[in-house]
């Protein structure tokens, strides 16, 4: 059950991590900071031990608006602990009374000066919406420019459980949620152990409720920055054991969600299907690595069904005509929404 706010305390706890954004973090607090709204926020600023001038940038910025950036400098990287730390240093400052949570990390940055006001104003309004989010714009770090536009659907409206589900974390971006405290009270331990947390956060959203999207562009992802956790990740193109542990901590994620909502088991095993077939680098790793990547996932990849079945014995083998032929297929496929969050994306005006 939801309390009221006591006033004079934050509506809104803003979560902004860092680790060397000094080239893009001025531009993403002025997005926050130039928020217009008729409730008080706080924006928690964790600088988790950057070694350029990220930190310079949050004390310059916590001098000037000290009644809503909340910074925290860190002398230790607390991400690389996996150990709870980071979350237990931030719920420390963070105002234990906000009604909502919203998020933008160090790279990305807000554009619409009353994004804040429109989302709150909605889900104040609608008790049962767990989450709201809208559109972004898609900044290539690589290009220097924004390349697409990403639409969860056409028009403003209620997004659909199977489609969260089904099109992957980058389907709602992440710099444009806004949730409920709520949402993530007694949040389980393999939406907490997964090496990603927006795209768990994402599916609690729509298992416990209604999730709104704003088909309105009010702010900016940014990709291919070789600081971000996907960039990097992506760059490990062995299966090594690290990568292992984090693959085998998303797929732990879906099988608690379907065990939770078996309702939705099928979807979710499509989507370690899906997640292990398509997503592996199977072109790029040692015949070793394979054998730890098969002995990891045996269990899985014994119950896919016959058409990732012989998906994965197309990527397996590297037979290029084989995986084309599945590529070619797919989108004809029930299958076809899996991770395809591109195909409502648009070129900027």
């Amino acid at each position: 059950m939801e309390k009221n706010v006591p006033q004079g305390y934050p509506l809104v706890s803003i979560r902004c991590m860092v680790y060397n954004h000094e080239p893009y973090l001025r531009q993403c607090l002025e997005g926050i900071v130039m928020q217009k709204t008729t409730f008080p926020f706080e924006a928690i600023i964790h600088d988790d031990a950057s070694t350029d001038g990220s930190a310079d940038i949050i004390r310059e910025f916590a001098d000037k608006y000290p009644d809503i950036i909340k910074p925290i400098y860190e002398t230790e990287n607390q991400y690389s602990k996996h150990d709870g730390s980071l979350g237990r240093n931030i719920r420390a400052v963070r105002s234990p009374h906000a009604k909502y949570y919203a998020i933008c990390e160090g790279d990305d940055y807000w554009t619409d000066p009353n994004k804040l006001q429109l989302q709150v104003d909605f889900l104040e309004s609608h008790p049962e919406c767990t989450l709201a989010c809208h559109a972004c714009n898609l900044f290539s770090e690589a290009k220097g420019k924004i390349v697409f536009e990403q639409h969860c659907r056409s028009g403003d409206g209620e997004l659909l459980t199977v489609d969260v589900i089904r099109r992957g974390g980058l389907f709602i971006c992440t710099c444009s949620i806004v949730y409920r405290r709520e949402l993530i009270k007694n949040y389980p331990d393999y939406c907490k152990k997964c090496h990603v947390g927006d795209f768990p956060l994402q599916i609690m959203g729509v298992m416990k409720g209604k999730v709104m999207y704003f088909d309105r562009l009010m702010g900016t992802y940014r990709i291919n920055n070789p600081q971000s956790w996907m960039s990097k990740n992506d760059k490990e193109n062995n299966l090594s054991l690290k990568r292992l542990k984090g693959m085998r901590s998303e797929v732990n994620m879906y099988k608690g969600f379907a065990a939770d909502y078996p309702e939705y088991e099928s979807i979710f095993k499509d989507r370690i299907a899906f997640y292990l077939t398509y997503r592996t680098p199977i072109k790029k790793v040692t015949p070793q690595d394979y054998t730890l990547f098969v002995n990891e996932f045996h269990q899985e990849i014994k119950a896919y069904s016959l058409f990732w079945k012989l998906f994965h014995y197309a990527r397996q083998s590297q037979t290029n005509i084989l995986t084309k032929i599945y590529y070619r297929i797919l989108p004809y496929t029930k299958y076809s929404k899996f991770g395809m969050s591109s195909d409502l994306r648009k070129s900027p005006s």
